[in-house]
């Protein structure tokens, strides 16, 4: 019961005041970091060491995993995601679990309701440039490197270099 109270007090804490602080690059960003940090590693469903949560960044803490020294972006938008080790992400980007139903023409797209949450996966040492979007049930590959602006509807694989819209392999790392 202890635990359910501080994951609310922090869960408060982290909508009213922490979210709104500086981004870490400002002066007294080391001191933002940690606060955030601390607040936020009892709301993840998993999280490892040394990671950076932005400014303004919307998340779902409970769908979310995160591993050490890995970072989620100013205004970053995230839904139910594994964010491995080692992962650099830029400003603005949007991780999307979730789409809507389109199946039938018989009914408006807005009564067709959600379909169901597909988790995206980010594998280590990765990072993903600013306002990238990935899309549901994505898996992005260890070392992949996403261009900024990129939009990602299919998995890729490792070690690739992706950009675009739609996002594609321009070349991998070897």
């Amino acid at each position: 019961m202890i635990d359910s109270l501080f994951k609310k007090i922090c869960l408060i804490l982290y909508f009213i005041v922490l979210k709104y602080l500086p981004p870490t690059y400002y002066p007294g960003g080391k001191l933002i970091k940690r606060l955030r940090f601390l607040c936020c590693k009892r709301l993840f469903r998993s999280c490892g060491k040394n990671v950076t949560i932005e400014s303004n960044a919307i998340i779902p803490f409970h769908k979310v995993k995160i591993g050490d020294n890995s970072g989620i972006g100013l205004n970053a938008r995230i839904g139910y995601v594994s964010i491995g080790a080692n992962v650099m992400m830029g400003p603005d980007v949007i991780i999307l679990s979730r789409n809507h139903n389109y199946d039938r023409i018989d009914i408006p797209l807005i009564c067709q309701g959600n379909a169901e949450e597909e988790p995206v996966i980010v594998e280590d040492d990765v990072w993903i440039g600013a306002r990238v979007i990935i899309l549901p049930g994505v898996r992005i590959g260890k070392g992949v490197i996403i261009g900024a602006g990129a939009v990602v509807t299919k998995n890729m694989p490792d070690y690739s270099i992706v950009v675009g819209n739609p996002a594609y392999v321009v070349r991998i790392r070897d």
